[in-house]
């Protein structure tokens, strides 16, 4: 079975990988050039693991364009897999696979179709999530489902930890696909529409801190956020803090202030007040160098003083 290949993240590696162990190297790995990684904060480079495998590469940007579906067809693959590309594939492209086009999910379809699924997964604070690979259709992330794992998702679950379980559920579920695949044209069971729920695309200004919030709300944010995505950030008179990890603090006795003010420094860090009057501990960060002096008021646009 003849099989191209399309993506640019660090999942999409996993993907090639777990190919090329199970004796299936794409005959062709379409990717992003590197002077358009700025679209993918987990951008990968495959066009080296690419060559090495075997796989001729190609290096697209738009995924519909002609000379890119031009390039598919002259692979002629029986299946194509698009695992971690932004754009919708659309019908002239979905078509020129023999079997059909397949695409991946970090997401227990028919819930969590959309965008940024692995952070709005912890912020709405799931207990459950999984991995889905699915048939490419017209509409997004809705065509039948030809394998899938669920997994549980930590309470103290970070953006990093979450996308690591889903890597590993990948390269589990690929063989899986395609040797269904390859034993039977027809597999696939559709979804239930009526069980979908969607997610919407996030930018970096949504990791903006509030800290008016809870502090529960406020350390869901910075683990949904953070690395692999841009994270959590802060202002501390025009300087952008990025808070990289954080936890629950008690401070001794009663702290009047206000939200987003500066409480302690501690060992690991230093705490911050929120706005139900409990208290994060700021443990990783970046953009300023040493902390923030006590009593100093971290901002945000929402209340800029």
């Amino acid at each position: 079975m003849r099989i191209a290949f399309v993506g640019a993240v660090e999942g999409s590696l996993v993907a090639l990988d777990a190919l090329v162990a199970a004796g299936a190297t794409p005959a062709l790995v379409i990717t992003l050039p590197r002077e358009a990684s700025g679209r993918h904060s987990d951008f990968v480079d495959l066009a080296a693991p690419a060559r090495v495998a075997g796989a001729a590469v190609y290096f697209a940007t738009d995924i519909n364009a002609p000379e890119t579906v031009a390039a598919l067809q002259h692979a002629r693959p029986d299946l194509t897999m698009v695992i971690g590309w932004s754009q919708i594939c659309r019908a002239p492209f979905r078509a020129v696979a023999r079997l059909g086009t397949l695409g991946y999910h970090p997401a227990p379809l028919p819930r969590f179709r959309g965008r940024a699924v692995i952070p709005w997964t912890i912020l709405a604070n799931e207990s459950e999530t999984g991995s889905t690979i699915f048939w490419l259709d017209e509409s997004v992330d809705s065509g039948p489902i030809v394998a899938q794992e669920l997994f549980a998702v930590a309470p103290d679950e970070t953006a990093r930890s979450l996308y690591e379980k889903h890597k590993r559920a990948l390269a589990r579920l690929v063989p899986q696909a395609v040797g269904a695949i390859a034993g039977n044209m027809g597999v696939g069971t559709p979804q239930d529409h009526a069980l979908a729920s969607y997610c919407a695309k996030r930018t970096v200004e949504d990791g903006l801190i509030d800290w008016r919030e809870p502090a529960a709300d406020i350390l869901r944010l910075i683990r949904a956020v953070g690395d692999p995505y841009p994270g959590a950030f802060t202002f501390q008179k025009g300087e952008r803090i990025v808070i990289e990890a954080g936890r629950p603090f008690a401070p001794p006795g009663k702290y009047f202030g206000m939200p987003g003010q500066v409480q302690s420094h501690t060992e690991g860090g230093f705490t911050v007040l929120c706005g139900d009057g409990s208290t994060v501990e700021a443990t990783a960060w970046r953009g300023l160098s040493g902390k923030p002096k006590v009593h100093t008021k971290l901002t945000s646009a929402c209340f800029q003083s």
